[in-house]
């Protein structure tokens, strides 16, 4: 096995203390720690990053590209004159791209960061021919979530095809705005739809992709996209969520300026039970995602109590002070319980010794 620094650290760790404690023999740690090697360099990472780069770049290049008038008049004259050619044009380079990432990803599929990037490309392609579409059959009517919709499907589509997290997610995200616009549209762009402002809505959205995460979790064709689902669910909820707690399900803000934060408490109290539980959850099952969330976004929830409650009720000194006494004695209980662990454990080893 070839393991990173952190990973060879955390193996040598745990082998040298089987043999500690007599778990293992000295030839069997031996024969272990002859079983791995760590690797000097990580290429891995390197080489995520130089993507990145790459398609940052890209970016800076088209804009550039963009912003020359001789090169802006010519796009113009090619693609304004027919919203639909356009269209066209840039459904085709979509299609050719995903096809020459699918054929390379089956020829090569140990590279995935250009793998994945040659996917990005498309989808890219895939959003511009989307949006000249829209003009190309807009009639006034203002209703272009159903592009957002259309793109979800595709992005969709070919998330689970290709077995992409990245697709994926430009598809989770396609949903929430078709989401977003369709209940905005369906308003007449007001701020309620059945009695939920956006903060609120977004926060039910959110919940609906983790049920729909839980409930299929497991199924084969939807492996590759789980963590994926998992983490933009979990940002859909806990962000929104957070506005709540501080501007709550208002009609609009005019109405929330004229309101006392303090009728918010019960705003601010869902977010920190909310996170309270994710962050149990996460340290009693071990999940990294729910753990995150929980954590974060339990401190994000206290300081937006403190600036938006007690700002003017309790000096900053005194609040802090509260909140360090309390996670000091939670730490204390915290370890005290972890210790108890190692005492029954080394009590059970001496027991066994003297017998």
């Amino acid at each position: 096995m070839k393991l990173n620094k952190t990973q060879g650290d955390f193996l040598r760790g745990v082998i040298e203390r089987w043999e500690a404690e007599g778990t293992i023999t000295t030839d069997t740690a031996n024969r272990l720690k002859t079983s791995y090697t760590v690797r000097p360099f990580e290429w891995k990472e390197l080489a995520k990053y130089s993507f990145w780069i790459a398609v940052v770049c890209g970016v800076i290049a088209v804009g550039s590209v963009l912003a020359d008038h001789f090169i802006m008049n010519f796009l113009e004259k090619l693609f304004l004159s027919s919203y639909g050619l356009a269209s066209g044009v840039f459904a085709v380079l979509a299609a050719l791209t995903y096809y020459w990432g699918w054929k390379r990803r089956q020829r090569l599929p140990y590279k995935i960061f250009s793998n994945e990037t040659i996917l990005f490309i498309g989808v890219v392609f895939t959003a511009v021919s989307i949006g000249y579409l829209g003009a190309a059959v807009d009639n006034g009517s203002g209703h272009f979530s159903l592009l957002l919709l259309l793109a979800a499907l595709v992005y969709g589509f070919l998330g689970l095809r290709f077995s992409s997290s990245m697709v994926w997610v430009f598809a989770l995200l396609s949903l929430g705005g078709w989401f977003g616009a369709e209940t905005g549209y369906l308003t007449d762009w007001g701020h309620y739809f059945l009695g939920m402002n956006y903060p609120t809505r977004f926060a039910a959205f959110g919940a609906a992709i983790l049920l729909c995460r839980f409930a299929v979790r497991g199924k084969r064709w939807f492996t590759d996209v789980d963590h994926a689902t998992y983490v933009v669910g979990m940002l859909y909820l806990f962000i929104s969520l957070w506005l709540l707690s501080i501007f709550g399900d208002t009609r609009s803000f005019a109405r929330w300026y004229s309101m006392r934060q303090i009728e918010l408490w019960y705003w601010n109290g869902l977010t920190l039970a909310a996170s309270a539980i994710a962050a149990y959850i996460g340290l009693r099952r071990d999940d990294a995602v729910a753990r995150g969330f929980g954590i974060s976004f339990f401190l994000l929830g206290i300081y937006t109590l403190y600036f938006t409650l007690l700002w003017d009720v309790m000096h900053v000194a005194l609040f802090f002070f509260v909140l360090a006494v309390s996670f000091w004695l939670l730490g204390r209980k915290a370890e005290k319980i972890w210790s108890l662990e190692f005492f029954a454990r080394d009590a059970r080893k001496v027991k066994e010794d003297m017998n």
